[in-house]
């Protein structure tokens, strides 16, 4: 990964084929999985008439997504009184549809100016900052995906199946802080 910098107002990197392959690869898989979510979303006359979307009223069955759209009301994990369970629901039907359409709009600036055969990438700060967010929501899917927490080492023996996608974890973390060490500068 080359390093980004900063011309003017402009962040700037080159990237290679396989970085820009791997980075368009994996959050597109994230775009069309929150588009999937998108279409889950009840459709009713009033939202139809009124203009304002509902989202389903439950959270992700998959891990991963469940990790993106978390929840917007935590419930007591051992007894949830009704009332908190139809207030999590309310909230969530509320909610989501604004978060999914954040999620899916940063995604889609990414993969807009991350060019398919790599090279260079000139990104305004609101580019930049959808970038981050970007690079973020894969971090957690990867995250989610691989069991990461604070105790796992950097390098996983190599009979761990999750061995291989490891190192795109943290090259991911370096392309995040690379970009918000450029910005800041």
């Amino acid at each position: 990964m080359n390093p980004w910098r900063k011309e003017g107002d402009v962040l700037v990197t080159e990237m290679e084929r396989q970085e820009a392959a791997v980075l368009r690869g994996l959050v597109g898989q994230i775009n069309d999985m929150l588009h999937a979510r998108a279409e889950e979303a009840p459709k009713d006359e009033l939202s139809e008439l009124t203009g304002i979307r509902t989202g389903p009223a439950t959270s992700p069955d998959d891990p991963i997504l469940s990790r993106l759209l978390p929840d917007f009301h935590r419930l007591d994990a051992d007894q949830p009184s009704k009332e908190d369970m139809d207030s999590a629901a309310a909230l969530r039907s509320l909610h989501e549809p604004e978060l999914l359409d954040a999620k899916t709009g940063v995604a889609e600036v990414l993969l807009d100016t991350c060019p398919p055969g790599g090279g260079e990438v000139r990104l305004n700060l609101d580019q930049a900052d959808a970038w981050l967010s970007a690079l973020n929501d894969v971090r957690l899917a990867l995250g989610t995906a691989l069991d990461i927490d604070d105790d796992m080492p950097d390098e996983l023996p190599d009979d761990d199946p999750r061995a291989d996608h490891l190192p795109v974890y943290h090259w991911l973390t370096v392309v995040q802080e690379e970009l918000v060490h450029a910005i800041s500068s």
